[in-house]
């Protein structure tokens, strides 16, 4: 979130020191640093859509849910204060000390995904849905075992290169924010900024969050159906089986 964030800042506060390609590849391989840090520690949950979803297929326990979503909201919300307080100066030079959400020097969007004017509500939710979808989608292939998984100790890289992949593709629309811990504890942090940031539109919130866990959730049953049952399982052989 910190590098993802971070480039942002530079795309909007930076004159021509960023730029979409920047935010892609902060993200992405903000990922990538991600996976390696806890990847062996907790799965490297850090996406509470894809999280909801390992628990909903029974590859996870629920009650592990509420303690990851916790950590993952924390995480994202001192990222948000990191990059505010990192940037801080830039801020309010660029602002001219009056942040808001909308107009031509708003800083909202350095934290949070906001829909353009061409996006209503119902296409913003739709949107992530499909966004989010084709993320869990393609993380089943790349790991995968049965399949034609990413190379041992690439699975961080490849993942981060996907997320970049999708930003560069179908981030126009919606922002990608394809994971609710990404998009509600740094919007929630602008809120907390006095007389700053007070208009969050409610429209934005509901694609942001509630399109990923859906989309996050038919993806993999979409795998499950069409990809992982057409995979051959190589037959299971016990251990006390006599030759014959």
């Amino acid at each position: 979130m910190v590098f993802g964030l971070g480039a942002i800042a530079h795309m909007v506060l930076g004159d021509k020191m960023g730029s979409y390609l920047g935010v892609n590849l902060g993200f992405g391989f903000g990922v990538t640093m991600g996976v390696h840090m806890a990847g062996n520690i907790s799965g490297a949950h850090m996406n509470a859509a894809l999280t909801f979803t390992n628990c909903a297929l029974g590859r996870m326990s629920w009650k592990k849910f509420p303690v990851y979503v916790l950590g993952q909201f924390l995480g994202s919300f001192l990222a948000a204060a990191t990059i505010y307080c990192l940037f801080y100066t830039a801020i309010i030079d660029y602002s001219g000390g009056r942040l808001t959400v909308t107009g031509p020097t708003a800083t909202a969007n350095i934290f949070a995904t906001y829909l353009p004017d061409h996006m209503t509500l119902w296409r913003g939710f739709l949107d992530e849905v499909l966004v989010t979808g084709m993320l869990q989608l393609c993380l089943l292939a790349i790991t995968d075992k049965g399949n034609n998984p990413a190379l041992q100790g690439t699975q961080a890289l490849v993942i981060g290169i996907l997320v970049v992949i999708i930003g560069a593709s179908m981030g126009m629309n919606s922002g990608y924010a394809i994971n609710p811990s990404r998009d509600l504890p740094p919007r929630f942090f602008t809120s907390l900024l006095a007389g700053a940031h007070r208009s969050s539109a409610p429209r934005t919130v509901v694609g942001a969050s509630g399109g990923p866990p859906l989309g996050a959730y038919l993806g993999a049953i979409i795998y499950l159906i069409f990809i992982g049952s057409s995979i051959q399982q190589e037959p299971q052989i016990l251990e006390n089986s006599l030759d014959v």
